[in-house]
């Protein structure tokens, strides 16, 4: 198992995957790294690759009208950005800038659906792990809304 397999395969996302699978993976890995305040994506964009974040921060934005941008979760070490690369249309829900010097291992989406496509089992395997972080986004987004005070009172009837 090469030196780059060993690290992407104790990241928190695919622990616990074949190491066949691992490997793979790791093949269409490259290690990147961004300055402070680079933007990643923009809403709308294509979403053409994802990343697993080895040091520093990026923000996820969205552009609410009127408003401005507003951070919807900071991710670090460990976290996986990126979603919207494995489902159709393949464009970017939100944003992302690097909140200050970020590394990380940075997959191709089309090179990482062609290889779930040629290996079920693949497949299988990061759908699942991708679907786990997006119901723990889903979870963290739903207390961090409970904990908000309401803008607009609650209608009576």
């Amino acid at each position: 198992m090469s030196e780059v397999s060993k690290i992407i395969g104790a990241e928190r996302l695919l622990r616990g995957m074949q190491a066949d699978q691992v490997t793979r993976l790791a093949s269409m890995a490259r290690h990147v790294s961004f300055p402070a305040r680079y933007r990643l994506f923009d809403e709308g964009a294509p979403a053409d690759r994802f990343w697993i974040i080895d040091a520093g921060e990026a923000a996820l934005e969205v552009l609410v009208p009127g408003v401005g941008r507003l951070i919807v979760e900071t991710l670090g070490r460990g976290d996986v950005l990126g979603l919207s690369w494995l489902v159709p249309p393949h464009q970017w829900k939100f944003a992302a800038v690097c909140r200050q010097p970020m590394q990380a291992f940075e997959f191709d989406a089309r090179t990482v659906r062609a290889a779930c496509d040629d290996d079920p089992a693949l497949g299988y395997a990061v759908t699942m792990r991708f679907l786990g972080v997006a119901a723990h986004r889903l979870q963290a987004t739903r207390a961090r809304l409970l904990q908000a005070r309401p803008v607009i009172p609650a209608a009576t009837n």
